[in-house]
């Protein structure tokens, strides 16, 4: 097993680069790549399994898209090749047409700049830096065997993100809301492309979600570190979540 994990120099927030501390426990004989903003990422020269970004600031986010820009064809051929990439919080705005930043923080410069991403998927997206949305978010997930799971994850996030993932969502909600506040599909997927606002961090969150993605990379049934603790705490966040008294959304 070979593991990317791109930019955690700045990819990093919301702890959310714990989750590959998780898989490294989890895999004790996978090779993980950290690539650096500095670095040619490794899957431009080899086969990788899975790929891995997590969310980032504004300003780290435009530096993704430049340094990725190079790879867009690779990145394409990889995800037709059916390898797993996930992209947790903004991250996976990168992949999409644009980002529209339609109000700015009083006194900046970027209120109506447009901002060209990647272009692989055909959805945009659009900031408000003076409105952080931030809700709670339960949904479900199938499996590669076609069982469906619950999802718990949190969304801290400047932005919404549009574009029909009818087909392509990677989790339908039940409580909270998905990309936008008018649909409750969260995310966006494509072969074994995961893009999704949910972090928390989410593969810990998540044991049952994690094993079905490990398997997508070609892991095979795979005993988690800490699974019992895992699966624990996932019931009681699930038991948590699903209490009606619980409030979701708070802007």
């Amino acid at each position: 097993m070979k593991i990317e994990v791109l930019y955690p120099e700045i990819a990093n927030l919301f702890g959310d680069h714990f989750q590959m501390n998780f898989l490294a426990q989890s895999l004790p004989d996978a090779v993980f790549y950290k690539t650096s903003l500095h670095d040619t990422p490794k899957f431009m020269t080899e086969d990788v399994n899975m790929i891995y970004m997590g969310p980032t600031t504004e300003d780290g986010l435009e530096m993704i898209i430049e340094k990725l820009m190079p790879c867009r064809e690779r990145l394409k051929e990889l995800i037709e090749k059916n390898v797993v990439l996930l992209m947790t919080g903004n991250a996976f705005e990168v992949f999409g047409k644009k980002i529209e930043i339609l109000e700015d923080i009083p006194g900046g410069k970027n209120e109506g700049r447009i901002i060209e991403c990647l272009g692989v998927f055909d959805y945009h997206s659009e900031r408000r830096m003076m409105h952080r949305y931030n809700t709670l978010f339960l949904g479900s997930y199938e499996t590669e065997d076609k069982d469906q799971i619950d999802v718990v994850g949190f969304k801290a996030e400047f932005s919404y993100t549009y574009g029909d993932n009818s087909e392509h969502y990677c989790f339908k909600g039940e409580r909270g809301f998905g990309i936008h506040p008018d649909t409750m599909l969260e995310g966006f997927r494509y072969h074994n492309f995961f893009g999704t606002y949910l972090n928390g961090p989410l593969l810990i969150n998540n044991p049952l979600l994690t094993k079905d993605l490990l398997k997508k990379a070609g892991a095979g049934d795979v005993q988690l570190a800490f699974e019992k603790q895992a699966m624990d705490a996932y019931e009681a966040k699930l038991k948590q979540f699903k209490d009606p008294k619980i409030e979701y959304v708070e802007e």
